[in-house]
């Protein structure tokens, strides 16, 4: 794993370089059949990446964000694959603030067991094997182990949330937690706060698709954290996100945490449900 660690990091390097490429130009956008942005560097660092997987051996499947329609109906049947987002915070990438991401995961039986993450303008990479630590690097810097931090009911529960996302489901959540210091991230890169202790909590009430939040499931992990599905109406959570389970390849609602917060979120002292369950 460590082997192949190496090579997935390296393909990563070599996507950013791809996207910063088209960063550095003007860019022109184009919408998918869901409205979402499409740029040229989308397009670049998926091509970039699958072909460098599809030589790695063993030679497993690879799911993207920018895959076939075929290809993603085909999916149910693997136990093992690649989970990618070439541009994860595209909407960030057109804004030019530099707060998007290369995303790469591994995929055994439903759960992350390889992921990594690299930011182009950030020049900062993320990465993290199952039962390995999650580590943080930046090129010619040795690596540096990484922690979530354990949040006091006596501080501020340091939120971050999305900057191009958000939504009535979002404002109701916020509404029944504890006294809260908000901060606005792109992409997945509001994992890495907190997998890094920057941060104790990532709600996201609302959509998202699974190679959005793979290789972070699996880095936050590591440090000490973990994402869980979130009951929309009692704003309890529940089990850790699953991947390729379903048709859907979109996540339920879910809350990424840091140390010891999943047992507090469903402490009644957390949480003011009178609040939220008021009409």
């Amino acid at each position: 794993m460590n082997e192949l660690l190496e090579s997935i990091k390296r393909i990563a390097w070599e996507a950013c370089d791809a996207i910063l490429e088209v960063y550095q130009n003007p860019i022109e956008v184009t919408d998918k059949k869901d409205s979402s942005p499409l740029t040229q560097a989308d397009l670049s660092a998926n091509q970039l990446i699958s072909r460098r997987l599809s030589v790695l051996r063993p030679a497993w499947p690879i799911l993207s964000e920018e895959s076939a329609a075929a290809d993603i109906e085909d999916r149910l049947s693997w136990t093992t694959f690649w989970l990618i987002d070439p541009l994860d915070g595209t909407r960030e990438f057109i804004n030019r603030n530099g707060e998007f991401t290369v995303n790469i995961a591994l995929v055994h039986e439903g759960r992350p067991i390889l992921g990594v993450i690299a930011a182009p303008v950030l020049n900062t990479m993320w990465y993290a094997v199952k039962d390995q630590g999650a580590w943080r690097q930046s090129p010619g810097e040795p690596a540096r182990r990484i922690a979530t931090t354990t949040w006091h009911p006596d501080q501020p529960l340091r939120i971050v949330g999305s900057r191009s996302h958000g939504g009535h489901e979002m404002e109701r959540l916020l509404k029944v937690l504890p006294s809260y210091e908000f901060e606005g991230v792109g992409s997945s890169l509001k994992f890495c706060r907190i997998a890094e202790g920057a941060a104790d909590c990532y709600p996201r009430p609302g959509a998202t698709c699974e190679w959005d939040t793979g290789a972070a499931h699996i880095i936050l992990d590591e440090a000490g954290g973990t994402v869980l599905r979130l009951d929309t109406e009692t704003h309890k959570v529940k089990e850790p996100l699953r991947y390729n389970q379903h048709h859907s390849l979109v996540n339920p609602d879910f809350v990424a945490l840091g140390q010891g917060l999943a047992e507090k979120w469903n402490h009644p002292g957390l949480l003011n449900l009178s609040i939220g369950t008021a009409p």
